[in-house]
């Protein structure tokens, strides 16, 4: 497997921008080459019904440019398939495909978008997980060309090529992940199963317009004007933590990783390849509110560090709902796991059963879900 990641810059969405840096990359991607004759996926990042310029999903100059390239290179067929969080059906997720820019585009470049909302079961390949519940078209085509989009993430510090493939699971079903693996650790070592078992061909990242903070919908849209391609989605994740300021073992999903040897604990700068000028720190990169160590256990003394667990369960950052901003959709009951969350004119999380996933903070639509840190590290 090809170990490097490839750059390009796009300052903005004009087509003809995004069009010639997807160009780029391709033609220096080994793993783009063999498209030929291939029955191609691609899979965006939707989340939830957002559009393009809330820097939520992936951009669908993006994913048009992703559709040309591939064309060019004598694909089969192309076909656009994702399933958002929340209740997943043919008339809610064509909903969110026509308000992120995608249903036009598919109807323009004459390629499949994906509303049956089938899945089947398969076995796992990894460590942590037997099997998993996956989109037929993600076991139907012989390629799956992953488009993320750049954003920090309340739970995992990092939303991008790895944490995209979370997509490929059905609807609710991911709240029910959430529900098995409530700790970050064990949550991360499945998506690293996910990745193993899903084995997409390769990844086109959407960091033009990026979004920082209380990712991954409830943040700030900001400027970064990147492109970039990966076979590698572990390598592509490293190098924009290095990017964003982030420490890869403070990702669960690449610390996961890093102790299964599939990845080594930092970007190799010269790994950047293509306009590799591009991969370097950005000052200033926002990282979530929730985001920062609680992990006491190395400064604790060794007779008390039985008790280290409960104190970060105590002092753990949580989601608390704005009442002045919630208008009692129930997005967030919908989605929550633990099944915490009580509607009566606005919404109340029962915070003793909360297991800090942030989903409900997620799907809000209306970001009425804030989060909080104890006073006491807000000391530290």
């Amino acid at each position: 497997m090809d170990k490097n990641v490839y750059f390009a810059a796009a300052a903005n969405y004009d087509q003809q921008t995004v069009d010639a840096a997807v160009e780029r990359l391709f033609c220096q991607l080994p793993a783009a080459q063999a498209l030929g004759g291939k029955r191609v996926l691609l899979k965006p990042n939707l989340l939830a019904k957002h559009t393009p310029e809330r820097a939520v999903t992936t951009h669908p100059a993006l994913v048009r440019a992703v559709i040309r390239a591939v064309r060019r290179r004598g694909a089969a067929s192309i076909t656009v398939a994702d399933s958002p969080g929340g209740v997943y059906n043919p008339g809610i997720l064509r909903s969110i495909y026509k308000v992120s820019g995608l249903t036009d585009v598919c109807r323009e470049e004459g390629v499949a978008l994906y509303t049956d909302c089938k899945s089947r079961e398969v076995p796992a390949k990894g460590q942590v997980v037997k099997q998993f519940t996956l989109l037929e078209p993600v076991l139907d085509c012989d390629v799956i060309i992953n488009l993320p989009k750049l954003k920090t993430h309340m739970m995992t510090g990092l939303s991008a090529a790895t944490k995209n493939l979370f997509g490929c699971i059905p609807g609710l079903q991911k709240a029910e992940w959430h529900m098995r693996f409530p700790d970050k650790e064990r949550f991360g070592g499945m998506l690293v199963d996910l990745l193993c078992t899903v084995k997409p061909g390769f990844a086109i990242l959407d960091g033009i317009l990026a979004q920082e903070g209380d990712g991954p919908a409830g943040g700030t849209p900001r400027m970064v004007g990147i492109v970039a391609a990966a076979e590698d989605h572990l390598q592509m994740d490293l190098a924009l933590c290095r990017m964003l300021g982030i420490r890869p073992k403070d990702v669960p999903y690449l610390n996961a990783a890093i102790g299964r040897g599939l990845c080594p604990e930092q970007f190799d700068p010269a790994c950047a390849k293509g306009e590799g000028e591009l991969c370097r720190p950005i000052p200033g990169y926002r990282l979530p509110s929730s985001w920062g160590s609680v992990d006491f256990a190395d400064k604790a003394p060794r007779a008390v560090r039985w008790a280290v667990p409960a104190v970060e369960r105590l002092l753990a950052p949580r989601p608390v709902i704005n009442k002045s901003r919630c208008i009692g959709c129930g997005k967030c009951a919908e989605i929550c796991p633990q099944h915490t969350i009580t509607v009566q004119g606005t919404a109340h999380i029962h915070a003793a059963r909360c297991i800090r996933c942030f989903c409900c903070h997620e799907m809000c639509p209306v970001k009425a879900i804030d989060t909080r840190r104890s006073f006491l590290l807000k000391k530290l």
